[in-house]
């Protein structure tokens, strides 16, 4: 099953490549070009289908702080450890059942929707290799931290896997 998504995803990386030549064409056939260019959305709507769907979330799965509770006021810079229950914790690159991993949203709302592909930047930090703490350094004042779960391409599972807390930094 593994090998499936791992085919896939090669696939539409292929795709992607394939379609980003710098060449120019001086091909003026508006007709032809239209052509090509609808056969080409159509084999990355086929591709885009091979991916697997968002998996469902096992009964009783749920992410939580460990060592942080709502309203902890902690000095900077500071420990975060994450947990999850029912899921296994994996690194990022499949999709599989019942597994996923860690993404801390520091400032950035009480989760990503279901499905949507977590940003990466300073807000939304991910933890593609299957690390379940960090240490986070914040400037002093009031802060919120979730806690979002996230499939192998990190497709958040919303807010059914997503743990919110404030914390004051002193």
């Amino acid at each position: 099953m593994r090998t499936i998504y791992l085919l896939s995803l090669m696939l539409l990386t292929g795709l992607f490549s394939c379609n980003s030549s710098s060449t120019q064409s001086t091909n003026t056939d508006t007709a032809a070009s239209a052509m090509a260019n609808d056969t080409g959305m159509h084999m990355m709507a086929d591709s885009a289908k091979m991916i697997a769907p968002l998996p469902a979330i096992p009964a009783g799965a749920a992410v939580y702080f460990k060592n942080l509770k709502n309203g902890e006021t902690v000095k900077s810079p500071f420990k975060v450890e994450m947990g999850v229950k029912n899921m296994k914790v994996d690194t990022a690159g499949l999709v599989l059942p019942d597994e996923g991993h860690h993404h801390l949203l520091i400032d950035a709302g009480d989760s990503v929707a279901a499905g949507t592909v977590v940003p990466k930047d300073a807000q939304h930090i991910h933890f593609g290799k299957g690390q379940t703490e960090t240490t986070v350094t914040l400037p002093p004042g009031k802060h919120r931290l979730t806690l979002q779960y996230a499939d192998g391409i990190h497709r958040s599972y919303g807010a059914a896997l997503s743990a919110t807390i404030e914390v004051n930094v002193k």
